[in-house]
């Protein structure tokens, strides 16, 4: 019978609880970042200032998608928490598990909730939000994501934005004695191929990307800031914003009233209040992530009619889907003590399995005993991820204080199918540990001389054949591995560009919009979609909105240096046009200009072409075109400015 070693603690806590008695050192050595330069504390804002664009929400997405904007337009970050830089906990591995256990109600780096469930959680609270606090695992999306999420994509953008994040924060992690072992018992219990390094999700065993550097320092999102354009951006901490300011809009193209994003009241750590308004046909983009996101909607008014009536919350737009379908993917594993130390270490290799589940390790090293005269030891976990859970919840509000967590349920295992694939999950641990490599790892036991795992807390059920045996395992060793997402999701809340459906001028970019979790783990593909926003949706969006109207002619010279676009009420001298044909593009249907008017300064879309797949009449004069709205373009648009 194995051994376990007698703990006061619930045992699904122990790793949590013992960390925290983990000392770091003072300071990690790191060289100052540029974004410092252009970083300010909210006490230190105007009452009311103005912005091209309002990032609430300085995470995992939000840092990317601040940096790219701030090329071309004057952008606004506003991050409820702190800077990550100085804070030895969280620029260093160790400190991973002290930071998710040293936490207050108001100001800690990591904000801890409790689900109805009964499974504990965090969430980022700090410049690079979640990215600033995590394991640092990263690894690209499924294909399948791709399909499910419901987002319009460009893979060609989508591979650009991922190789821009990975060239700035991504490094090959070392590996140490844990990690290479659960590598080689990995494939031992079927997940092959083996396939070395890689950033793809591919089925079998791989070594993935690190945030932590070889000198196991962190890169947080947060590190994205530095590539910025400093005189454009404003990034403002321990700005708490407390709703989106709403006011209506009418247009000749859309003459009845709708709500349109003006702004932002947030107040600083005083508690006095600033307004943040957005300029130039702006807008205010929510990257608060899972939680933040859909709540924020529900305080400003956004959300299902019934349910703001009951707090007195005056109803903007009925919405009824905000907060609704939440889901997190359930984890489940044992962890044992080694019979030697082993080094520290967060994921770093990763089984992918075609059958739903996925497979990682960690080791950490946790004091026993008492603060005073502790006992180190070396924990080493093994745990699996079942992939798109179908059981999901839902997250209401629990204050109208927006800075308490909301209430959230994510119904772990309601859905049957989700159940096996747990089952089928451990099971699989039950192969790997009984592969040649974890031999090492056993123990001589005192009185029949087998060789068995000590755990920390509970072990496999004996009979691993038992259906039911797995099941009660399953659902009493749940807990979280964080990678919860939904609440906005893609045409419930927004639609295929992240735009809040009803609302102009506002959108969703994080992962409350996703169905599905990326991949074996989302960092990487909310990194990516910080980037790929601007290039693929927000700047593109509007660009196609500041042609004209529906059904208008529009007259404009190709391939011509200085050339003229004919607007209804003025003329506009553009740089370059390329007339060509539209491909694998999206179609946009235009609005009147609004004043001030923009356009591009240079044109970069791949082709172009009228709604009709028609070319240009030869009759018409050399070098000149006309069409009819809408026009079908790609979005590869770098330059606008003022006209």
């Amino acid at each position: 019978m194995p051994e376990k070693l007698a703990l006061v603690t619930p045992p699904y806590l122990l790793l949590l609880i013992a960390a925290s008695l983990i000392c770091l050192p003072e300071s990690i050595s790191q060289r100052s970042p540029t974004y410092l330069g252009f970083l300010s504390d909210a006490t230190d804002c105007p009452p009311e200032d103005y912005y091209d664009y309002i990032i609430v929400g300085g995470g995992t997405a939000g840092c990317p998608l601040a940096a790219t904007l701030s090329e071309k337009f004057r952008v606004l970050v506003l991050e409820r928490g702190g800077i990550p830089y100085g804070d030895p906990n969280l620029m260093s591995p160790d400190g991973f598990l002290t930071t998710l256990m040293e936490v207050d109600d108001f100001d800690s780096p990591a904000q801890t909730f409790t689900s109805e469930d009964g499974v504990h959680n965090a969430r980022g609270r700090v410049l690079g939000g979640s990215s600033a606090i995590n394991a640092g695992f990263y690894s690209r999306a499924d294909q399948d994501f791709y399909r499910r999420s419901g987002i319009n994509w460009d893979l060609k953008m989508v591979n650009q934005s991922y190789n821009w994040v990975e060239n700035a924060i991504v490094f090959r992690p070392d590996l140490k004695n844990w990690q290479s072992t659960v590598r080689n018992a990995l494939l031992e219990a079927g997940l092959n191929p083996y396939h070395g390094f890689s950033l793809d999700h591919v089925v079998g065993t791989k070594i993935g990307g690190s945030t932590f550097d070889s000198s196991n320092t962190r890169h947080s999102s947060a590190d994205l800031l530095n590539y910025a354009n400093p005189p454009n951006i404003k990034v403002v901490v321990h700005a708490t914003v407390e709703r989106v300011l709403l006011t209506s809009s009418s247009s000749p193209a859309n003459p009845g009233k709708k709500l349109s994003a003006s702004g932002v009241i947030f107040r600083d750590q005083t508690g006095l209040y600033h307004h943040a308004m957005v300029q130039n046909n702006g807008e205010v983009l929510l990257c608060a992530g899972a939680l933040g996101s859909p709540q924020l909607l529900l305080l400003s008014g956004i959300g299902a009619r019934p349910y703001l009536a009951s707090w007195g919350i005056p109803i903007a737009h009925h919405s009824p889907y905000v907060g609704r379908f939440m889901y997190d993917n359930p984890r489940n594993g044992i962890s044992i003590l080694p019979r030697l130390p082993l080094d520290h270490s967060l994921i770093q290799v990763v089984g992918i399995t075609s059958s739903g589940f996925y497979l990682e390790a960690a080791s950490n090293i946790v004091p026993f005993t008492s603060r005073a005269r502790p006992v180190f030891v070396t924990v080493a976990t093994l745990m699996e991820k079942i992939v798109g859970p179908l059981s999901s919840g839902s997250l209401r509000l629990a204050s109208t204080d927006v800075r308490l967590n909301p209430i959230v349920r994510f119904n772990y295992f309601r859905n049957p199918i989700d159940l096996e694939l747990c089952v089928n999950g451990t099971r699989k641990i039950g192969d790997v540990l009984r592969s040649r490599s974890m031999g090492g790892f056993r123990f001589r036991q005192w009185f029949s001389g087998a060789r068995d795992f000590r755990y920390v807390g509970p072990a496999l059920p004996r009979d691993e054949s038992s259906d039911e045996q797995m099941r009660e395992f399953c659902r009493r060793t749940v807990s979280t591995i964080w990678h919860y997402h939904g609440g906005c999701l893609v045409g419930k809340v927004v639609d295929r560009d992240l735009k809040v459906i009803g609302i102009d001028a506002l959108r969703v970019v994080d992962g409350s919009t996703f169905a599905v979790s990326p991949g074996t783990n989302p960092q990487a593909t909310l990194l990516m979609l910080g980037r790929l926003s601007v290039k693929g949706y927000i700047v593109g969006s509007i660009s196609c909105g500041l042609l004209h109207r529906t059904g208008e002619t529009v007259r404009m010279a190709a391939e011509e240096e200085n050339a003229l676009i004919e607007l209804p009420h003025k003329k506009i001298k553009i740089k370059r046009f390329v007339v060509g044909r539209a491909i694998n593009s999206r179609s946009h249907h235009c609005e009147m200009c609004p004043s001030p008017c923009k356009i591009h300064k240079q044109w970069e879309f791949e082709d172009w072409a009228p709604r009709t797949s028609n070319p240009p009449p030869p009759s018409l004069m050399p070098g000149v075109a006309t069409a009819r709205c809408s026009l079908s373009v790609t979005n590869n648009v770098h330059q606008l400015l003022s006209s």
